[in-house]
């Protein structure tokens, strides 16, 4: 049964009710709605804790899609109680974690709007991201830093748009991955929009974004690694290089 992706149009909503729909042999539970975000380009899915109607609690490890992306499946942590379908619970994501990695995941559109190359892979991560772009240019990443910090302290609104499968098709070169095509399927895309009328950028993602960008905070890129001819990975960490810990 599909289920209700309640984070594609409310990237804050770190708490809701929902009812489980199925409980599989590995212990995953399917739900007819969620906040947890399920693993997808690049960024982890959401952990956090199912509150039951008595008070105790299912701690959840991680969150990923099922056979299909409208199919959105919640791990249990180990030795943890099995809920009944048709049991409604409580939803609690990790908002420390999810908060994180929505700055994160920001920072890396912003880091693709400084480096305008294909992007060839990308990781978010809690505490570093990493994107590789095709390129073979030499590029100094104190520069780079400076650049993502201006976008940030000029605070861009950051939201979304939807376009249709259709749209998405019939426009290929608004994507800028290179080897990942956006998910089409479930009839919309996002749009992941920076600035005024899109005037820094427009990408499609599906990913969970900050509102603005002066919430990415503190940014800079730690390390420019060759990774063969015409490959070069960005390692983006929050703070700066005097304060962090490398």
């Amino acid at each position: 049964m599909p289920t209700t992706a309640l984070f594609r149009d409310d990237f804050y909503l770190s708490t809701a009710e929902a009812v489980v729909t199925a409980v599989f042999d590995d212990g995953s539970m399917e739900l007819d709605q969620t906040c947890f975000y399920a693993t997808s380009g690049g960024q982890p899915g959401d952990s956090g804790f199912f509150e039951r109607a008595d008070g105790s609690r299912i701690e959840i490890s991680g969150t990923r899609h099922g056979e299909t992306k409208d199919i959105i499946l919640h791990v249990p942590a180990e030795a943890q109680p099995v809920p009944d379908v048709g049991e409604k619970l409580v939803l609690h994501v990790d908002w420390e974690r999810r908060y994180r990695l929505m700055r994160m995941h920001t920072a890396c559109h912003l880091l693709s709007v400084v480096c305008s190359y294909p992007i060839t892979g990308a990781a978010v991560g809690e505490e570093e991201s990493r994107v590789d772009f095709d390129m073979s240019e030499t590029i100094d990443k104190d520069s780079v830093t400076a650049d993502i910090m201006a976008l940030v302290n000029a605070n861009h609104p950051v939201y979304l748009q939807w376009i249709t499968d259709a749209e998405l098709i019939a426009n290929p070169g608004i994507v800028k991955s290179k080897n990942v095509r956006p998910p089409i399927g479930l009839g919309r895309v996002s749009l992941v929009c920076i600035g005024e009328n899109a005037l820094i950028d427009s990408q499609p993602c599906g990913g969970t974004h900050v509102s603005e960008t002066q919430e990415v905070g503190a940014i800079f890129i730690a390390k420019i690694e060759k990774k063969g001819k015409e490959n070069r990975r960005f390692r983006i960490r929050f703070g700066t290089p005097e304060t962090a810990v490398l």
